[in-house]
């Protein structure tokens, strides 16, 4: 099994060949996307070569959760606190588009190891944005208190329409996923991988990772959410993060695997469906040589 990697690695090189031929100014206009959700344009003119504009869209957010200025809350004051001076948030952003930072390369370290590191940051733009909302949540949950103003359950936004739910409590928080596809096939492997991935949990190696529950059923703790929010073809899972899970360094390794875990699910059922194609067409040939040896004979 894979980790997705929490920085863009084409934002990332980006990046860095622009740090490369800072003095060439060379003109940039790039736009691609990633995760099937968030859309990145990179921009620099030749008039101020030292200044990059990054902007970003992100998901459609479902009515269930709550975006403050186009952004999911917290959003702002995560983005200030990972890049500091270096970073100019505009108001408006570009259009279409929920997010536009100006970088002032010229502002950046010169010592190799520490320019690499915020370079790094940068190109893990979108964790910092769409997981800020969960930063917040378990940083309180890090000190066993619960963010003021927050719900009994909180909608948190992770596909075009589509969110995650959290209900925080001070000795824990529960998460829960409705798992959903839309290819039947994804669908079947989805659910098999799913109940595989529950009964890993129980191995003598990850006695100290987050409970994991399947269920086709939404968990008790969504009651009163919506039909249409709980909608899901694939079943629930639920994981229960506990505060040793979020001491540390260990916050933003669980703010990432939880923000990009629908698209772990997807990317080893892609991956599965292609092995199992695979190995058909293996099966296939070695019958087809098989009755091809019996014909002749």
């Amino acid at each position: 099994m894979i980790l997705l990697q929490s920085h863009s690695r084409f934002l990332l090189q980006t990046l860095l060949n622009r740090i490369q031929n800072l003095e060439k100014c060379i003109e940039l206009d790039h736009h691609w996307v990633e995760f099937d959700d968030v859309r990145y344009h990179v921009q620099v003119s030749m008039k101020n070569p030292h200044i990059l504009l990054l902007s970003l869209s992100l998901p459609t957010p479902p009515l269930e959760t709550v975006f403050v200025g186009g952004l999911p809350f917290g959003a702002i004051e995560a983005i200030k606190a990972a890049y500091g001076v270096i970073v100019q948030i505009l108001d408006p952003p570009r259009d279409g588009f929920n997010l536009t930072l100006k970088l002032n390369l010229s502002k950046l370290p010169q010592d190799e190891d520490q320019r690499h590191t915020l370079l790094v940051k940068i190109a893990s733009v979108r964790e910092v944005v769409l997981g800020a909302p969960l930063r917040v949540i378990l940083k309180h949950l890090a000190s066993r208190t619960v963010a003021p103003d927050i719900d009994q359950f909180v909608a948190l936004v992770h596909r075009p329409n589509e969110s995650f739910f959290l209900v925080p409590q001070a000795e824990k928080v529960t998460v829960v996923f409705p798992m959903r596809f839309k290819d039947s096939i994804d669908t079947v492997l989805a659910t098999s991988f799913l109940q595989e991935f529950m009964e890993s949990r129980r191995t003598a190696g990850l006695s100290n990772a987050p409970p994991c529950l399947w269920s086709q059923t939404p968990p008790l703790e969504l009651k009163g959410v919506t039909d249409d929010a709980l909608s899901a073809n694939a079943g629930f899972v639920t994981f229960v993060i506990l505060p040793r899970h979020v001491e540390g360094r260990k916050l933003d390794r669980t703010v990432w695997n939880l923000s990009t875990f629908h698209a772990y699910v997807n990317y080893h059922v892609k991956v599965s469906f292609i092995l199992f194609n695979f190995l058909c067409s293996i099966s296939a040939l070695k019958f087809e040589k098989q009755l091809s040896q019996e014909l002749v004979t």
